[in-house]
């Protein structure tokens, strides 16, 4: 009954906006009350409504601490407000009023944040500062849909009264980008990850090698990328990142708190790799570069020397120019591998992750091997995978293997929405936006403890995928929902009222230019642009 009036209050509010929207005689964007501070996505933990709104005027300062890092913060607010409000903004040390980002002890954890505001002014507390770049986000979205234009809009901008208190459900919110499949240049990277920022996302997992293409240069082994890397999917140029381009990525990212995790895809999906440099074939015989789907067919050759001597070297680069605490490993669909070979491979390839100071992720079909002592599982099953597939994952995670889940046919961003959406795949079924969101990662394994589910990936696989409108119409709706699993706490999860609160963003993604799939089970009408 607490959920059903709930949602009646959502409901509620965005009729009002909307009413006010279109009412005449007076401008729509003055008639608007402020966004109410249960709208959120990701649902925080803890919303107490107030009574008196705070507005950002031409006179607001944004006041930080005497902190390197509470500053960057504050010039990235800074630069989101600027364009829309047409206000100077000034980022200043200290002061009372106007909107204020405080770094001090408390209870926030690691990434919460606690959100106050009044008649005065907003403060946004947390003990770290990616705590504070997570309320920045919620601040945003606190304010009318048109802040995130990038040109003067008339206002007002209102921030609703009260007090936010906000920590995420777990630590691994994730979204991975296939960049192999299809390349995907520095700058339209940087466009998803400023996307992923505004849901709370905390890592970027980058898929960089595959059968298709090799995207990431190894000084040891140039050929890599200027061979493997000539092509994709269907044809065409392809394309890598340099040492600088991925540095930059890695750079962008860190502004923006996500954490970097490299994946180059192991023994199997190598062709690009296997292409590039005959010796590491079994017959020494390099293959035609792949601009095909299928997957499963290659591997690298386990039995010779010279696997291990390559491996070691791509490790030994990707990890000098990742300051993240992990590496992915891959190790999915290696049909063309015996199990005996895997399991040696997995063996022989696992210390070199810890030989370069970082941490292995794999997919589930590592749990087939022995994971090294603090690894991660990333499980991309089905609903309906065998029982005695997830009781190995289930087995190694009461062994302390962590798991990150990612099932196919919830959470993976390419799977098309109908049969009819232009896009994607549909091998692991048809993936609407309820469908997406209405699971709950802390039963969703049978046998695995709680305590080893480290979070939620969206994976995004780039087959059909051939620029940022691609991305974006696959990701939206269904991106914030994944990130709501993640960030918000159980009791928080009804789809009836997130579906509200997720209709309430449609206005958002249209003022930033993000082509998104409008999907009839979301009431996007019951609220217009501000």
């Amino acid at each position: 009954m607490r959920q059903h009036h709930r949602t009646l209050r959502l409901l509620g509010s965005l009729l009002l906006v909307a009413m006010g929207a279109s009412a005449t005689g007076a401008a729509p964007a003055q008639a608007a009350p402020p966004t109410p501070l249960d709208l959120v996505v990701p649902a925080p933990a803890s919303v107490t409504p107030g009574a008196t709104p705070y507005r950002i005027t031409r006179g607001t300062q944004i006041r930080v601490d005497d902190s390197r890092e509470s500053r960057r913060v504050g010039e990235y607010l800074a630069g989101i407000l600027r364009p829309s409000t047409g206000y100077r903004l000034p980022v200043t040390d200290g002061g009372a009023g106007g909107i204020r980002l405080r770094l001090s002890k408390g209870s926030f954890g690691p990434e919460g944040y606690r959100l106050d505001s009044g008649r005065k002014g907003v403060t946004i507390t947390a003990a770290v500062p990616a705590g504070l770049f997570h309320g920045v986000q919620t601040l945003r979205q606190l304010l009318p849909a048109a802040v995130e234009k990038d040109s003067v809009q008339p206002g007002p901008w209102l921030v609703a009264g009260g007090t936010i208190k906000d920590t995420p459900r777990y630590g691994w919110r994730g979204a991975m980008l296939d960049v192999s499949r299809h390349f995907f240049t520095v700058d339209q990277v940087k466009r998803y990850i400023d996307q992923l920022a505004l849901y709370k996302i905390n890592k970027l997992h980058l898929h960089l090698s595959d059968d298709q293409g090799w995207r990431i240069a190894i000084d040891s082994w140039p050929r890599l990328a200027a061979h493997g890397g000539s092509t994709q999917v269907g044809g065409g140029p392809g394309g890598y990142y340099t040492k600088a381009d991925y540095k930059e990525i890695v750079r962008y990212a860190t502004s923006r708190y996500l954490e970097v995790v490299p994946e180059i895809d192991m023994p199997g999906h190598t062709n690009a790799a296997l292409a590039s440099y005959a010796e590491l074939n079994c017959d020494g015989v390099a293959p035609p570069l792949y601009t095909g789907t299928e997957v499963g067919f290659s591997s690298l050759c386990v039995n010779k020397e010279i696997t291990y001597d390559f491996v070691d070297d791509v490790i030994r680069e990707l990890a000098a120019l990742t300051p993240g605490k992990y590496l992915h490993i891959g190790g999915d669909e290696a049909h063309s591998t015996s199990h005996a070979d895997y399991v040696k491979f997995m063996d022989r390839v696992q210390p070199l992750v810890a030989k370069y100071g970082k941490t292995v992720i794999g997919w589930h079909q590592l749990t087939g091997a022995t994971p090294a002592k603090g690894a991660l599982a990333q499980y991309w099953g089905l609903d309906d995978t065998s029982a005695q597939e997830k009781e190995q994952v289930a087995a190694a995670a009461r062994n302390g293997t962590g798991v990150i889940l990612s099932p196919a046919d919830r959470i993976y961003l390419d799977m098309k929405y109908t049969a009819d959406t232009p896009l994607g795949l549909d091998w692991a079924g048809l993936v609407e936006v309820k469908r997406s969101y209405d699971w709950d990662p802390g039963d969703y394994l049978p046998g695995a403890p709680a305590s080893a589910i480290r979070g939620v990936e969206a994976p995004l696989w780039s087959e059909t995928l051939t620029k940022s409108d691609d991305i974006e119409y696959m990701a939206f709706p269904r991106l914030p929902g994944v990130a709501e699993l993640g960030w918000s706490p159980a009791a928080t999860h009804d789809w009836d009222a997130y579906k509200v609160r997720l209709a309430s963003h449609g206005p958002r993604w249209e003022a930033l230019g993000i082509d998104f799939y409008r999907s009839p089970q979301v009431p996007w009408d019951t609220v217009s642009a501000q």
